[in-house]
């Protein structure tokens, strides 16, 4: 199971929007991240994708969502503070609690530039999401994907 990998693009993304739903609503890791103020770029070369992450505006954080993304380039609005480069099985290993990213961007299996040690900073924040993520993969019947 270490080789999990998507069926396609198509299903990346909707997991991934509903791994970023669960951290954006969540009120212990999503104000965290909010208040970060760390926005990322991250691609996925292998499925030819682009996600853009950054924290909400204050009128939508108090309705409870904390973070707001976009695929692609196109519709973002912010300059990353990073940037990240993998395949997309290392990003789902990484929400699983299985990549090791320090030990990762070392091995050259993340690519990152920009503020690296901001990001690095947001792994204690995101440690909770690992559980929670592995969940939802298990309920939603994305089995496949679990490493």
């Amino acid at each position: 199971m270490a080789g999990a990998k998507f069926k396609n693009k198509k299903e990346f993304i909707k997991v991934f929007d509903k791994l970023f739903t669960i951290m954006s609503t969540d009120h212990q890791i999503g104000p965290k991240l909010a208040a970060a103020r760390v926005p990322q770029r991250w691609e996925f070369p292998d499925l030819e994708l682009v996600l853009n992450a950054t924290y909400a505006d204050p009128k939508t954080a108090k309705k409870g969502h904390f973070l707001k993304w976009v695929w692609g380039d196109e519709e973002c609005d912010w300059e990353p503070d990073v940037e990240m480069r993998m395949e997309s099985a290392v990003a789902n290993k990484y929400f699983q609690g299985k990549e090791n990213v320090p030990l990762a961007i070392a091995l050259g299996r993340i690519r990152a530039r920009g503020s690296v040690p901001k990001a690095l900073k947001l792994i204690p924040i995101t440690k909770p999401i690992y559980k929670k993520y592995r969940e939802m993969l298990e309920d939603e019947g994305y089995d496949h994907l679990l490493v």
